[in-house]
């Protein structure tokens, strides 16, 4: 049996998928992924991933393309010819997944099952309706627990990764604290100057830290790390960028995709979170997390990219002695 699984969003989102990924694998003979352009990174980290297929949605995303018929149609026929049996859609809790369900049925899947509010008409063979509140791993779970496809006996249901590889001669010897203050919604973490202090404070309390981004974070971990930090803005790519994180004591980060990849690969995380998106669904899986933020702002479940509410009260009430105690007790709890 042919397997797709379907998660169009971004690198955070395919890594909270993995777990219902290796579900679907339990049962099929192969496994393809198909996902957005900022989630095909993630999708190679996966373990039991075949095959990734790229396609930017016109209703995914803050940057959605313009939608082309024939890129459309291109689409169709590639996953025509993929000749897969069946089809495990999965989106978060305020998307439909009828438009992806439409474009397999045009390309002839056998069988295709979601998590569906929408009456899906002849789009879904299987319509799940999930639990309130239910976290994003277990919701996806579910999902594919309805499409008859349940994790292999004594799948823990935590985040994974391929092997990574090591790290010391990027992070330099000892053991260490990543800070990560990037984003791709501000709304989502704090200023740099916040993340500057948080650094310093850090250090003063005595643990190496060092500070991670991408190719377009250069200037922001440069002026986070300072003269206190190790900066590692740009010098990794996904992958390594896993084996950052596997080999540091705790990860700080606010809600972004590599606090989802520090769970993966087993690593405790202080999580600055914002409420726009609700933490009983969005939290770091699998590790343990100090939440920082105040869950009940009046920002919270909006959304929102940039913060509604002049000064960013919710993240902006942690203090950086705040951070400098989560981290004393993650370090505590795994010690």
């Amino acid at each position: 049996m042919k397997a797709l699984v379907v998660r169009l969003d971004s690198f955070g989102d395919v890594l909270l998928a993995g777990p219902a990924v290796r579900a679907v694998a339990e049962h099929a003979t192969s496994v393809t992924l198909l996902c957005g352009p900022r989630g095909g990174p993630a999708a190679r980290l996966l373990p039991r991933v075949d095959d990734v297929v790229v396609w930017a949605a016109p209703w995914e995303g803050s940057g959605a393309p313009a939608v082309d018929e024939a890129d459309v149609e291109g689409l169709v026929g590639r996953l025509r010819a993929g000749g897969y049996d069946v089809a495990l859609i999965l989106t978060s809790f305020h998307q439909s997944p009828l438009p992806t369900a439409l474009l397999l049925r045009l390309a002839g899947v056998g069988r295709i099952g979601a998590d569906s509010t929408d009456h899906p008409g002849r789009l879904l063979d299987v319509r799940h309706r999930r639990l309130p509140g239910r976290h994003e791993v277990r919701a996806a779970l579910d999902t594919a627990a309805a499409l008859g496809f349940a994790p292999a006996p004594g799948d823990d249901g935590r985040l994974r990764v391929v092997p990574t590889p090591g790290t010391g001669a990027l992070t330099g010897n000892g053991p260490y604290v990543v800070v990560h203050p990037g984003a791709s919604a501000p709304a989502r973490t704090w200023d740099p100057d916040r993340w500057a202090e948080a650094v310093t404070a850090l250090a003063d309390a005595g643990h190496r830290v060092v500070v991670t981004g991408g190719g377009g974070e250069r200037e922001l971990t440069r002026r986070v790390s300072g003269a206190a930090g190790v900066d590692l803005g740009g010098r990794t790519d996904p992958r390594s960028l896993a084996g950052v994180l596997r080999a540091a004591d705790a990860v700080v980060c606010g809600n972004t995709g590599p606090a989802h990849l520090a769970a993966a690969v087993g690593t405790p995380v202080v999580s600055l979170f914002s409420p726009v998106v609700p933490a009983e669904r969005w939290a770091p899986w699998g590790v343990p997390v100090v939440l920082l933020g105040d869950q009940r702002a009046p920002c919270a479940g909006s959304r929102a990219r940039h913060c509604p509410v002049p000064g960013h009260p919710c993240l902006n009430q942690i203090t950086t002695h705040d951070v400098v105690l989560a981290v004393r007790k993650l370090l505590k709890e795994s010690a």
